[in-house]
């Protein structure tokens, strides 16, 4: 039975996130109103790379699905402005609660030059047009900031040493990103979660250069906050 069980948990992911064009919108209501935190959590740990399920703080009970469903439109909205971002990779994830989530990857070779974690000025003018022109129309999500490296060894450094040094970069990089986005006017209270996690998580192969360039990267992830739940539950969410 359990296995039966785990087959339409799967079988249910996959219809909901497969190729088929579904909207935040309609996902938010049938993750809202049915599959709950669960679901969606596994769903999120599979499309964001690990960190779908690990974003949100979970508000402890279901969330509707009228709810969910005006918490979709938003996160469509602002996936749409995030789109515009030239350097912005855009996806399409769920948080700790099951609600949609918008995913911002910004590469590193975009952002910054190797073993750096200061912007670039193309950078800075992606990140600025970020800031004013998406998180600032979304001020009712919370923002998470992660960053990453590929597993590439330092010179004269041991693989311990290597790996400390990775971590740091990565937490230097995102709090780069974090820094400027603050600049731009972000709002401070916005943002919840800066941090640096090194090597892991990779998303790509990294014995390849192309696979260590996409592993290079940060990541931005936007989701719905307590207050901007509750006014969906509410149904005053515009």
């Amino acid at each position: 039975m359990k296995t039966v069980k785990s087959i339409i948990i799967l079988l249910s992911a996959c219809l909901i996130f497969s190729g088929c064009g579904m909207t935040n919108t309609a996902k938010g209501g049938l993750i809202g109103g049915g599959g709950g935190a669960a679901l969606g959590a596994l769903i999120g740990g599979v499309v964001g790379h690990g960190k779908g399920a690990a974003i949100g703080a979970a508000v402890g009970t279901a969330v509707g699905a009228g709810a969910g469903v005006l918490i979709g439109k938003k996160m469509d909205k602002a996936a749409a402005q995030a789109e515009q971002i030239e350097g912005a990779e855009v996806e399409q994830v769920t948080d700790n609660n099951g609600l949609q989530a918008v995913k911002v990857t910004f590469d590193s070779g975009i952002l910054f030059s190797t073993g750096n974690s200061a912007l670039s000025s193309s950078a800075k003018a992606s990140l600025s047009k970020f800031a004013n022109n998406v998180l600032n129309q979304n001020r009712d999500m919370d923002v998470a900031i992660y960053g990453y490296t590929d597993n590439q060894g330092w010179r004269n450094s041991t693989a311990e040493q290597s790996y400390q040094k990775n971590m740091d970069l990565s937490q230097e990089r995102a709090q780069s990103v974090s820094s400027y986005l603050l600049a731009c006017g972000a709002s401070a209270s916005q943002i919840k979660t800066v941090e640096g996690l090194g090597e892991t998580n990779p998303v790509a192969d990294n014995s390849t250069e192309a696979g260590r360039q996409e592993n290079r990267r940060v990541e931005v992830y936007m989701y719905a906050s307590q207050q901007m739940i509750q006014q969906a539950e509410a149904g005053t969410l515009k």
